[in-house]
């Protein structure tokens, strides 16, 4: 029912199914031979009642009448099972494909570079991960199977029409003609909608996600009317989407069911003319239209089929194309090895542009050389727009460099294998992101060579704990066995900032990247973290943005950022006498500290000094 230039589209894009579906094809065959054999059974009815009207009916033979109804009844039951074992051989198997491919298609989000996840929405990738691949389940237990087995139903009840009177045969095949070319305009229709239905509810889910993530602010500012406003209109284009589908499917559903109708009254007409001018019995008459009652069901299923298998074929090409991004950011061929780094970390002429930057516009860093030494702390400080947060995400190849190299012990981060690179080197970002998991497997994220709940496992937890001030986790109900609401929403701001720093810092890392951890920290609570991590730096090389004078404080030496270039290395006495941009820039940091620790009331007791680890 395709066209020749649209069928190998959809059999290319199916068959991508066929390494997950392989493990499982065995019984997905037996499947379909089941359901094939239940048709053939049901089509064998006709040949029976044929055999009763032309005998016992015709003779009056009461004995062999029972007998023929014995038999139409064993092939009634022997069909009944054969759609049992249908059920049984394929249901197993499609949840087991289901399984596979869910949990590949989340290994494989996994390891898609970050500048991946910055284009797609997370909606996209939802709907793409539960809807499509549940569909493609289903359509592998039911669709494909019924597909095929009713195609062949249909083909051999057909073959059988011709066996009565080629004249009904011709007659009903004729008339029924036309369905082919319906199914090739429902395909060109449906396929544009089905595509169409599934981004539009990921756009949609994408929405849900924002409004819930965003209730805070929604409900801050009052706009909670404005985004149903927006749901609505987008949730009203994915109805009236849902509409067209549902008027091509009843399109389809009209012809599947008005054609075989007149095929009908053309036989009966054909067949009464043949059976009075005694071409046809009447027995074959009735088995005539038994078989056409019999193919009734499989020739108007063929529409939900069709438009079945253009919704999994397009679930298929949503799929796919996760699937088929690049991922640039992989493991070298010939990785190298650092067993116990020392962490001197080095820019060497780093160049860094996005993919879908114009090309008139210069690199985000232009030419970024920096080094720094084992155990050395260095503050990052520019201005908005210099290029500081791109910088942190270079050494754990979070983003890989478009020119020039980043080095740990000399070896660039490109040689290290992802794992062994992201042992090395550990980040803790402004923007703290928790899983909902307890406050212990959130902290110990980064340590997964420790046994839960082991000694060692406890003492690094509240060490960690304690570096960050992070004592209120034992005010939670459950303590450290507290689990935290979705992306830690429950807690403030800075208790989310002092769990994400304690992550980093119980990871144990040569390299400690901080973007900015300290922000939501109020003025006394920021003090007694700075102090603890002095501690915790002194053997760890450390690369912190710095929006607070107080951060800078920490570093043994500042580079100060202009315009994506290092313009100025130093300490901090140094560049304030030598460099005016670098004052300037203080004492723009001076002032946004001043007006947020102004607007930041302390909440809390503060903890003593004596009650951080030394």
């Amino acid at each position: 029912m395709t066209s020749p230039s649209e069928k190998p589209s959809t059999i290319r894009a199916l068959a991508r199914l066929y390494p997950f579906a392989k493990p499982v094809l065995g019984r997905l065959v037996l499947g379909a031979v089941s359901a094939l054999g239940a048709s053939l059974l049901a089509l064998s009815i006709p040949l029976v009642l044929e055999s009763l009207v032309q005998g016992p009916i015709a003779t009056g033979d009461v004995s062999a009448l029972a007998w023929g109804a014995g038999l139409i009844l064993l092939l009634g039951l022997l069909e009944a099972l054969m759609v049992w074992l249908r059920r049984w051989f394929v249901l197993a198997p499609s949840t087991s494909v289901e399984y596979d491919m869910r949990t590949s298609f989340y290994e494989r989000l996994q390891r898609l570079p970050v500048a991946f996840h910055d284009r797609w929405q997370s909606g996209q990738l939802l709907s793409r991960m539960m809807q499509d691949i549940s569909m493609l389940r289903r359509w592998l237990a039911f669709g494909l199977v019924l597909l095929v087995v009713n195609i062949l139903t249909i083909l051999v009840g057909m073959a059988l029409l011709f066996r009565w009177h080629w004249a009904l045969g011709v007659t009903f095949l004729i008339v029924c003609a036309p369905l082919w070319y319906a199914g090739y305009r429902f395909e060109k229709t449906y396929g544009t909608l089905a595509r169409r239905s599934q981004d539009q509810a990921g756009d949609l889910a994408t929405a849900v996600e924002e409004s819930v993530h965003g209730i805070r602010v929604l409900k801050a500012f009052g706009r909670g009317k404005h985004a149903l406003v927006k749901f609505a209109r987008q949730a009203e284009s994915l109805r009236e989407t849902e509409i067209d589908k549902a008027k091509a499917v009843g399109w389809i559903w009209f012809w599947l069911v008005l054609l075989p109708d007149i095929a009908f009254a053309l036989c009966l007409g054909v067949g009464i003319v043949l059976t009075q001018a005694g071409q046809l019995q009447v027995a074959e008459l009735v088995a005539f239209f038994a078989m056409a009652t019999v193919l009734r069901w499989p020739m108007e299923s063929i529409g939900f089929l069709f438009s079945f298998l253009l919704d999994a074929r397009t679930a298929s090409d949503r799929i796919f194309e996760v699937f088929d991004e690049q991922n640039t950011i992989t493991d070298p061929t010939d990785p190298v090895t650092v067993a116990a780094s020392r962490g001197a970390l080095t820019f060497e002429g780093v160049h860094f542009r996005y993919q879908d930057a114009p090309a008139s516009e210069r690199d985000l860093l232009d030419g970024i050389d920096l080094s720094l030494e084992p155990g050395e702390t260095m503050a990052l400080v520019g201005l908005t727009g210099s290029g500081k947060t791109t910088l942190t995400t270079l050494p754990a190849r979070l983003y890989d460099v478009t020119g020039g190299r980043v080095t740990i012990d000399g070896v660039d981060v490109r040689d290290l294998t992802l794992h062994d690179l992201r042992t090395h080197v550990g980040m803790a970002f402004e923007d703290s992101t928790l899983f909902s998991q307890t406050v212990r497997e959130n902290v110990l994220l980064g340590r997964e060579d420790l046994v839960p709940g082991s000694p060692e496992a406890e003492r690094v937890l509240r060490e960690a704990l304690a570096v960050a001030q992070a004592g209120f986790v034992d005010e939670l109900p459950d303590g450290v066995d507290t689990v935290i609401g979705e992306e830690g929403l429950s807690l403030s701001g800075g208790q989310r900032q002092r769990l994400a720093l304690a992550r980093a810092v119980a990871a144990r890392p040569a390299v400690l990247v901080l973007d900015d951890p300290l922000s939501a920290l109020d003025v006394d609570t920021e003090a007694l973290v700075e102090d603890a991590l002095r501690e915790v730096m002194s053997d760890t090389t450390t690369l912190v943005i710095a929006h607070r004078p107080s951060t800078v404080m920490l570093a043994d030496r500042v580079a100060l950022l202009e315009a994506g270039r290092v313009t100025a290395v130093g300490t901090h006495s140094e560049l304030l006498r030598t460099s005016e941009h670098y004052r300037y820039v203080i004492s723009s940091l001076e002032d946004a500290a001043e007006r947020r620790d102004e607007a930041s009331p302390r909440t809390r007791p503060v903890p003593t000094t004596e009650e951080v680890p030394r």
